[in-house]
């Protein structure tokens, strides 16, 4: 369902020209990203579930480990540059088209990428140059980057120590920037004068909001509490919700509550129809 949910989202996307603007550019690498999640970690989840194989090798751990952490740090440097996409839109709509064209856009998404691929490749370089002797058992369903440093029986300082400066100057960074760009937005709408035109205003957020929320939630919930506070059992089912539920609910909410997507998929149907 989350593949074939942000499947139909991109190529919604792809093929509605209408759809063809900065906004729908970002929502359709969002969707991209959410397919790329999934696939990473699901498939090897699901072999444990139905045919018991509960044996990862190595290099296959390295690799989930190092594709998991850029799709992540993608989404959450996407979600930011979606903030203010709306935040260009609403509080400067006359310089939005100048502020935001295809150069910059194409710009924007080749930066969070990059630098998404970039962080990734020393969290995981740092994580298996260390020795691990123990009984390697990890206590996920799947290959994250607190689990297999647990399993170290090397010093890990340096791989805390940047998992933790990352965590600050990114994660934290892109959440105060979100907040304060919505926070510019609701004070735009506010000024608004007519009620039609600030429900138009909030409608263009509200989807995009709820993802921030729905995301950002999670992710505090399973790693940024204390290990004191937060049993196993719990880290698991938060860790699924954004691995899976979330990934399954956006095409949902962006479908659902935004009505330029679902005229582009009306009229896709009929035209397909009427082709026949």
């Amino acid at each position: 369902m989350a593949v074939l949910g942000n499947l139909i989202i991109v190529l919604v996307i792809y093929f509605s020209h209408s759809l063809h603007t900065p906004m729908y550019f970002f929502l359709g690498n969002l969707s991209f990203l959410d397919i790329c999640c999934t696939s990473t970690t699901i498939p090897k989840m699901l072999v444990i579930f139905f045919w018991e194989n509960k044996v990862i090798s190595f290099v296959g751990c390295a690799l989930q480990l190092y594709m998991f952490c850029w799709f992540v740090i993608c989404e959450m440097l996407l979600l930011t540059i979606m903030a203010f996409d709306r935040y260009a839109a609403i509080c400067s709509p006359l310089t939005y088209s100048v502020v935001l064209n295809w150069r910059v856009c194409i710009q924007g998404a080749t930066v969070m990428w990059s630098v998404g691929a970039v962080i990734s490749f020393i969290h995981t370089f740092l994580a298996f140059r260390l020795s691990f002797c123990g009984s390697n058992r990890i206590d996920q369903f799947f290959c994250e980057l607190p689990s297999v440093l647990i399993l170290s029986c090397s010093d890990t300082t340096i791989n805390e120590v940047i998992l933790l400066v990352v965590d600050i100057f990114l994660g934290i960074f892109c959440f105060f920037f979100v907040l304060i760009s919505y926070i510019f937005i609701v004070l735009a709408i506010l000024k608004i004068r007519s009620a039609t035109g600030k429900q138009k205003a909030f409608t263009t957020c509200a989807s995009h909001l709820t993802v921030v929320v729905f995301y950002y939630t999670t992710i505090f919930l399973a790693y940024l509490q204390p290990k004191s506070s937060t049993s196993p059992g719990k880290k698991k089912t938060m860790t699924a919700l954004y691995t899976l539920f979330i990934p399954m609910l956006n095409p949902i909410i962006y479908s659902l509550r935004n009505k330029e997507v679902k005229d582009a998929v009306k009229k896709i149907i009929h035209s397909r129809l009427n082709s026949r």
